[in-house]
């Protein structure tokens, strides 16, 4: 989905429902498990991430 709609902000309901399906809505601790999984593998300091970007209390953005 990221990298799909690179650049652009996905909401944390839209992720969830997109990926896991409308049962997960609410399991945002799922979604922010799943991230920080993902900036393990791609980001070369994932404490400061480059890539996957947080909107704090919305979403987040792959950004270049």
């Amino acid at each position: 989905m990221l990298l799909t709609h690179r650049g652009k902000l996905l909401t944390h309901q839209k992720l969830l429902s997109d990926v896991w399906g409308m049962a997960a809505s609410g399991h945002t601790h799922y979604l922010r498990i799943y991230i920080q999984k993902l900036r393990n593998k791609i980001d070369p300091d994932p404490i400061q991430p480059r890539y996957i970007i947080t909107e704090i209390g919305i979403g987040y953005r792959l950004v270049d």
